[in-house]
């Protein structure tokens, strides 16, 4: 098996927690309690993902690699959180701070999805999206969550 690669975490808990992760744990065989609740996690976010529920997506700066209306691809700086990124400016180009315009990237697919005043609109659309991703909907068409998006911010 190759390397795998892992994190560590530190869970605070009451008293009264840690007893019931520990028994969990034991009852489902896990060497330790911190491996069970990794599962925990996976499998309640997971849930999330089912129910339609909108996925926490963490964002931080990066390169958005997106295909403009002119047919060119460009690196903008901008936000990512996989598999979305979003940039200042809209599907022609880079904006100028101050000028109103955010526009969220399917990363995979360097595809301008939807372009809104505000960069929150493009992080709430991103969340929604990402359950049917994980879901494992074939091919994404966000039309009809977009649409809605566009409506409500208005």
């Amino acid at each position: 098996m190759g390397n795998l690669r892992t994190a560590s975490f530190t869970v605070r808990a009451t008293t009264e927690q840690a007893l019931r992760f520990n028994r969990a744990a034991q009852a489902e065989g896990y060497a330790s309690t911190g491996a069970w609740l990794g599962t925990a996690a996976d499998a309640y976010l997971k849930m999330r993902a089912r129910a339609g529920l909108p996925l926490p997506l963490v964002w931080g700066k990066g390169r958005v690699r997106v295909d403009l209306e002119d047919g060119s691809t460009v690196d903008l700086k901008g936000w990512r959180a996989r598999p979305f990124g979003f940039y200042r400016g809209n599907p022609s180009g880079p904006g100028l701070k101050g000028r109103h315009a955010f526009t969220l990237v399917y990363l995979p697919d360097r595809r301008p999805l939807a372009t809104f005043r505000y960069a929150g609109q493009c992080k709430a659309l991103a969340a929604e999206l990402a359950g049917p991703l994980l879901r494992g909907m074939p091919s994404l068409d966000p039309e009809r969550i977009t649409e809605r998006h566009r409506r409500e911010a208005l």
